[in-house]
């Protein structure tokens, strides 16, 4: 449809209904409109799988690594890929928008939801966001970039004001969503927090740069709630306020036009963006054709099972990795995540995986019947106990496999039940009448014990088993952030102790009360077992194996949308096991399974250390293939990984009085560590394969072409044994600037493929953004002449070629472009 033609449909429209398309009609919908022929548009979490608009987990979704391991593979089609993937599974659950990417950067590593975002570098970030853009929007899908702007942490998020420079705002947090402008994203979400004095909804920045200097076409779209005015929002070139049906907008934006307080230009501008992007997404007129083929589930899977082994990273290796299944005769595996993987984050982005193959059940698959393979969990990790679900609970009406969830009046009359697989309920069935939510399950222990059982919700709540009261009280809610109040409520606990000789029933109620939400959570946890024995036992069992593979890695309390990590230290007793286990056997590989970066006391005590981020729903299949070599760790660093939080430059995510000052300014990650003069644990980029390389040469234009970019090519050797890949990575730097600069910053990276002594050249494309700087005196971007430092290598810390180019003033640009004169004409006697 044209623009003319979209233009004549909002002439068809009234104010009243104009305002009524500029909130959504429910939590995830917005309004469809008959009179102009526009259907409703569903929108769904998130980056790492689609949801659907149902917290219900019998309505499963495919779960992708998270985006941290999508940054880490370095490889743009792969990510593009992915993102097909991801408008595969919207389409095939109606919905049309995806809410992702995530753009914010890994500003500290103490961010709860450092998993969500890339990378801590704008240019990365940027690049691989473009990527599963692209992916997503190539079959009708709308992608969301989100949270605009420097929304990098979690802590105070709903208030916070950040406080950051012109300059910085340009080069390093608003560098990706230009990104993903360029990109052609159909939307970009406004985050919770203010930037330089203006909550986002309302803020300048969604005017200029957003929708004037870069030309963004799209919706803005409010982050759920966030927009908490009338006036100030409609003029801030805000688009969409979600979720509906109430807000702030409404029929308080009519009466603001009829006012003249709010232009009707204002509206219609708004109303237009509503509809290009209905029409986009095939909801505006006749109803376009599914582009995105049959479902090949098999295909999808070996997908996700690559992109495991594409994303993992290997930081250590003493020789160890792989692993030849022919000399193995006994292999331990190690530690709680081998069977309990943490395979997403926590917050509103989760999702329900059709399935999960654990790293033990890999492991096993992989090696077969010839190979014994022993399990060994080693200590508690101290986290708080697990939801109930059918894998040890049966329905106590129906005697199967799950719970039970009614629905009560205030008399104590059943008005709904229903069965149910888990004990976290985030939206149970509400109907007319409903006073009390209540869950209950026939626990069957494995263990005798005090036993820890936990409800989580707000108001009133009781929790009994076999009858006897355990928790009972009232528990008023303290926070209007939605992923507590909606999705992760705190727990009230209580311990019982049991026997296995019988199972036990489990009573667990919440009321209903206004602005309390409906979420319930129910949990239980088996004794704790001796820490010390448990590493004992898991310390004999590496010592009688031939090779000990050893699983650790965060937990959800520890890595999660609402709340800031306090540490980067393994929760429990996981490093002294990883100690024991690596003392009791050599061949000891340590994978961490991890969103973000932890401490790693023990990293040259162990042969192997790999990096498998939370991998997703194909987490045991894809870690099976890198530890015995059927597919190359091909992950590098997204962020830099330091030895312990006292070192990290940046860690600050507490405001002070509602502000959170960036005075780091351009310098965070790898940039923080160079300006600092400190070394980390493992630089950003870093990541080793099953082979190894040598850098012999780079060449550069001596003089930058007039568009402002270049090609570094760099030429490099396969060393080793067997075919690998390698990233390649240039970085810029600027001695003697006339402004202030990082020490160096990453302009462009290639991946290259080689056979074992073949020589491969690397072409890296330097775009003329790289070598720009903002100037807040003219409000424009310059770019300084004179020499250039290009530094070509592995990661940020390991760069074994340098070379210089050139940048010509402006005058002398105009005049190197200009045609050479033609020769005098020669006159004939």
């Amino acid at each position: 449809m044209t623009e003319e033609e979209r233009a004549r449909l909002l002439d068809k429209l009234d104010l009243g209904q104009k305002a009524r398309l500029l909130t959504g009609s429910t939590t995830w919908r917005t309004r469809p409109e008959p009179a102009v022929g526009m259907g409703e548009m569903t929108s769904s979490d998130g980056p790492v799988g689609v949801r659907g608009e149902a917290w219900d987990e019998r309505t499963t979704s495919m779960l992708l690594p998270s985006p941290t391991a999508l940054a880490a593979m370095w490889e743009e089609d792969l990510v593009e890929r992915l993102g097909s993937l991801l408008a595969t599974e919207a389409r095939r659950k109606g919905v049309h928008v995806v809410l992702a990417p995530t753009l914010n950067l890994h500003r500290s590593p103490l961010g709860g939801r450092h998993f969500e975002c890339f990378a801590e570098d704008p240019e990365l970030t940027g690049r691989t966001g473009a990527a599963l853009i692209r992916g997503i929007q190539a079959h009708g899908v709308a992608a969301t970039a989100k949270h605009y702007v420097a929304n990098d942490s979690e802590t105070e998020r709903l208030t916070v004001d950040v406080r950051v420079a012109e300059r910085v705002l340009r080069e390093v947090y608003l560098a990706p969503f230009e990104a993903a402008v360029a990109a052609g994203v159909w939307l970009v979400m406004a985050g919770y927090n203010g930037v330089n004095g203006a909550t986002m909804t309302e803020n300048p920045l969604l005017a200029e740069p957003l929708k004037g200097e870069w030309g963004f076409d799209g919706v803005v779209v409010s982050d759920w709630g966030a927009v908490r005015s009338t006036v100030a929002t409609a003029f801030a070139a805000h688009d969409l306020a979600m979720p509906g049906p109430e807000s702030p907008w409404g029929d308080a934006l009519v009466q603001a036009v009829r006012e003249e307080t709010v232009p009707l230009e204002t509206v219609d501008d708004k109303v237009r963006r509503i509809l290009r992007l209905a029409d986009r997404v095939g909801v505006l007129g006749v109803a376009r054709p599914d582009r995105t083929g049959p479902a090949r589930p098999g295909d999808d899977r070996e997908l996700l099972r690559r992109a495991v082994a594409a994303g993992s990273v290997l930081l250590r290796n003493d020789g160890v990795l792989p692993l030849e299944p022919a000399t193995l005769r006994t292999v331990a595996v190690i530690g709680a995540h081998a069977t309990q993987p943490r395979v997403q984050g926590g917050g509103s982005a989760g999702v329900f995986p059709h399935h999960v193959v654990s790293p033990w059940e890999g492991i096993r698959s992989a090696l077969g019947e010839g190979t014994r393979v022993a399990h060994a969990p080693g200590p508690a990790l101290g986290a708080a106990p697990p939801p109930l679900d059918r894998a040890t609970c049966r329905d106590p009406r129906s005697g199967t496999p799950g719970l039970l969830v009614r629905v009560l009046d205030a008399e104590g009359h059943e008005l709904h039940a229903e069965h149910r697989f888990s004990g976290r309920q985030m939206e149970p069935f509400v109907p007319p009448g409903a006073h009390r939510v209540e869950i209950s399950a026939l626990l069957e222990p494995a263990t005798d014990g005090e036993w820890t059982f936990g409800v989580g919700g707000f108001g009133r709540m009781s929790l009994t088993v076999d009858g006897r009261p355990v928790i009972d009280g009232t528990f008023p809610r303290e926070t209007d952030d939605p992923a507590v109040v909606h999705v992760n409520p705190p727990c009230q606990y209580g311990r019982v102790r049991l026997t296995d000789a019988h199972a036990v029933h489990i009573v667990a109620s919440r009321e209903l009360a206004p602005d309390t939400g409906r979420a319930i959570l129910v949990t239980a946890g088996p004794p704790v077992p001796d820490p010390a024995s448990a590493i004992a036992e898991a310390a004999e069992a590496a010592r009688n194996s031939d090779a000990a593979v050893v699983f650790v890695g965060t937990t959800e309390n520890s890595e999660s949308e609402g709340h800031d990590r306090t540490d980067l230290a393994l929760p429990g007793h996981q490093d002294e096991l990883v100690r024991a286990v690596a003392a009791a056997n050599p061949r000891t590989v340590v994978v961490v399974n991890a969103g973000g970066p932890v401490e790693l006391p023990w990293r040259e005590e162990a042969g192997a250390v790999l990096l498998s981020w939370f991998p997703g729903q194909e987490a045991g299949t894809g870690l099976a293939d890198v530890l015995f070599g059927r597919a190359e760790p091909g992950g590098r660093l997204p962020t830099t990984w330091g030895a312990a939080l006292s070192d990290v430059p940046v860690t600050d995510t507490a405001p002070e009085d509602g502000v959170l000052e960036y005075a780091e300014g351009l310098h965070i990650g790898y940039r923080a560590w160079l300006r600092a003069g400190r070394t980390p644990a493992y630089w950003f980029g870093h990541g080793l394969g099953y082979t190894t390389w040598e850098y012999e040469r780079l060449d550069l234009p001596e003089v930058v072409p007039a568009d402002g970019s270049l090609t570094a090519r760099v030429r490099i050797r396969n060393t080793g044994g067997r075919r690998g890949r390698e990233v390649v990575q240039v970085y810029l730097a600027k001695p003697g600037s006339a402004v202030e600069r990082p020490v160096r910053w990453l302009a462009g990276y290639a991946a290259v493929e080689a056979d074992p002594g073949e020589r491969v050249a690397a072409a890296i494309r330097v775009p003329a953004h790289a070598l720009r700087h903002w100037s807040e005196a003219d409000g424009a971007w310059r770019t300084e002449s004179g020499v250039w430092q290009v530094l070509a290598g592995r990661s940020a810390g390991e760069l074994p070629l340098t070379a210089t180019t050139t940048s010509l003033s402006p005058a002398r640009r105009r005049e190197s472009a200009l045609p050479a004169p033609l020769p005098a004409a020669r006159v004939r006697p």
